[in-house]
């Protein structure tokens, strides 16, 4: 499949078959330089937000037994880093872990966390990893528009059958607006070609929330068990919370 087609080629009904460069074989500075980036751009469009959102909704107890979170396909690790300042500012005790399958995203992930972060990093396949603990809970930002249907089926099912009180997906939205804006915003910002690139294709390949539901069903979840919601900019998050 070649790298680069016709926007006008797309038709953001369904799915586009296209390629990140960033899924392919890279340096690990040009990787780096790449996530520096990406990082860049979830603080500006405040991708965290959700996520920290969903965490407060928890009402989590400070002085509970420690929570075990799990971040798959955690990338260069920034919102696992914000997840560990929200620990510390709301006096939750956690457990991280990041799980990445490149292991140079998890290395640079090691590096940028400095030597105050408790921040456990693994390298691996998400659907072989076994934690010595069952995580608390399991979450994942811009992960689930890189696999296929049926790998976000399995997914969805492996994060049920794991996570002990529940799980939440943070990803984009597939629209057309969104795709020209970041592909406008990405040049004039500068920033790294590959972002300027997979940027856009991220959004091509996200998930509409009808596309949620569907997989959700294949998935055998019932209307009611799991929430998915809209979030601006261009986002669209899953989540489960597990009945005590």
């Amino acid at each position: 499949m070649p790298h680069n087609v016709s926007s006008t080629a797309l038709d953001f009904r369904y799915r586009a078959q296209l390629t990140e460069l960033m899924d392919e074989p890279c340096s690990r500075e040009t990787m780096r330089a790449c996530l520096q980036d990406l990082a860049r751009v979830n603080r500006w469009f405040l991708a965290y937000r959700p996520l920290l959102g969903w965490l407060d909704s928890l009402h989590l107890q400070a002085d509970a037994a420690p929570v075990r979170l799990l971040d798959v396909g955690c990338g260069y690790g920034d919102s696992l880093r914000r997840i560990e300042r929200w620990a510390y500012e709301n006096g939750v005790a956690m457990e991280l872990t990041g799980l990445d399958l490149n292991p140079d995203a998890t290395a640079i992930a090691a590096q940028e966390s400095g030597e105050d972060s408790r921040i456990r990093w693994v390298s691996g396949d998400v659907f072989s990893y076994q934690a010595q603990e069952p995580p608390t809970l399991i979450v994942s930002s811009l992960f689930t528009h890189h696999l296929g249907d049926a790998d976000v089926v399995r997914f969805l099912r492996w994060m049920e059958q794991n996570a002990l009180a529940g799980w939440f997906v943070n990803d984009l939205s597939r629209a057309r607006i969104p795709y020209y804006l970041f592909s406008w915003f990405a040049k004039v910002a500068g920033l790294h070609p590959f972002v300027q690139h997979d940027g856009p294709v991220s959004i091509a390949r996200a998930f509409s929330e009808n596309d949620w539901r569907r997989l959700a069903a294949e998935a055998g979840f019932n209307e009611g068990e799991i929430s998915i919601a809209s979030h601006t900019p261009a986002r669209v998050c899953v989540s489960r919370r597990k009945p005590v």
